[in-house]
């Protein structure tokens, strides 16, 4: 049984974020509104884990059918059940929260050996990486060791990546999601004192900040290298509207991504990287004024184009760790529109009413739209950086 070793902070109403010098209080009216949430959430995921088979983990939910949409423990999406359980029991001591994160940890154990998938920092990181910084167990530690370990193996150095997607022999795909497992790596650095997975961590984000970004620093979403020579064979959007457009959720990949590459690693070249995608995203003339982007910033039916809470939830999580590491100047810019999107979040039309939407907190997020998949749909990963960006604001931080 996983049992919390801390005693969580008194939400307190006056807060501050520090950004080089420079100090933010954050709205006493969101603290409140984001204390709530945690009790809602609490109760909403209680109202999903009684829909959830045995052996299931939520995806998504289907309103036309009034089902509750489930994946195996293979599906990318995996650990953010189990993540997004953890947290909120963090804050509210609700056991019941406790015991489904217990059991549905016990189901995705076995991933830590899966060699198939590139998104095992997504799958276990966000699961048992959470566990373990509330409760230290050396099988906790065990599994993610072992978990980095196969994540290595899709590890590439003629072409400096980490294959993400299994695609023909002549094909060597990688996408900018693939940021987001690296943090997995520099944990088993940090856990092992084997350099090994701070290199490979390292060598994939400079490769993908070489390949992957336009002149104006939106990101494609996948680049195809030749497995051969590793030169690029071609740059194309999959999840987006096209090829050359700026899918929204590709782009709070990269900002998230670089911002946690500097975290890592205090290369000034990374915050510069992240510092450049926040500018990007914030000073589109496409973002509205709420700040939850449309599913792509290129979709040809804006004004009307769907919005992704996702995205939304992601950047927001992004810029308020950003905010800790810019300029007095910049940090005021991303802790504003960070908290610009937690607004708008914890409020109608993203916020899910009480008792509806199979639990899920986040309504309005676009999985892939191209394939007519999870579109305007409530989606597992939103719910949890939409937790995890709450927790930043509050400064109960996971880094």
């Amino acid at each position: 049984m996983l049992k919390m070793k801390f005693i969580p902070v008194i939400v307190l109403i006056i807060l501050s974020i520090a950004a080089r010098g420079q100090q933010f209080k954050p709205n006493a009216q969101l603290l409140k509104t984001i204390e709530a949430n945690f009790k809602k959430g609490s109760s909403q995921y209680e109202l999903m884990m009684k829909s959830l088979e045995p052996g299931r983990f939520p995806k998504t939910f289907d309103a036309k059918n009034n089902k509750l949409v489930t994946s195996d423990s293979g599906w990318w999406c995996s650990g953010f059940y189990p993540g997004t359980l953890l947290e909120l029991y963090a804050k509210t001591k609700d056991t019941a929260l406790l015991k489904e994160a217990d059991r549905m940890l016990t189901l995705l154990e076995k991933e830590q050996y899966n060699k198939t998938t590139h998104d095992l920092g997504f799958m276990m990181y966000c699961s048992f990486g959470t566990a373990l910084k509330l409760d230290p167990k050396p099988a906790y530690q065990e599994i993610l060791i072992n978990s980095a370990k196969s994540l290595c193996t899709r590890f590439d150095p003629k072409v400096g990546c980490i294959k993400s997607w299994n695609g023909q022999k002549n094909e060597f795909l990688v996408i900018i999601d693939n940021m987001m497992n690296l943090e997995l790596l520099f944990w088993a650095t940090r856990a092992t004192g084997d350099s090994s997975y701070y290199k490979i961590a390292v060598t994939h984000a400079n490769t993908t900040m070489k390949n992957h970004f336009r002149t104006d620093y939106s990101s494609y979403h996948v680049i195809n290298y030749n497995p051969e020579t590793g030169k690029v064979q071609k740059k194309q959007t999959a999840q987006g509207y096209a090829d050359e457009s700026a899918w929204a959720r590709g782009q709070a990949w990269g900002l998230y991504g670089y911002t946690l590459m500097y975290r890592e690693t205090r290369d000034q070249k990374y915050l510069d990287q992240a510092s450049h995608i926040a500018s990007f995203i914030l000073n589109h003339p496409n973002l509205p004024a709420d700040k939850i982007p449309y599913w792509d910033f290129n979709a040809p039916n804006i004004p009307d184009a769907l919005r992704d809470a996702s995205a939304g939830a992601i950047i927001s999580s992004a810029l308020f760790e950003l905010a800790q590491y810019a300029s007095a100047k910049e940090a005021k810019v991303y802790f504003s529109a960070a908290e610009q999107m937690l607004k708008s979040l914890s409020a109608a039309p993203y916020q899910s009413l009480p008792g509806t939407n199979a639990g899920f907190l986040l309504q309005h997020s676009v999985g892939h739209l191209p394939q007519k998949s999870e579109v305007d749909v409530p989606l597992s990963y939103a719910d949890y950086y939409y937790v995890e960006a709450m927790e930043r604001y509050t400064m109960k931080t996971k880094y």
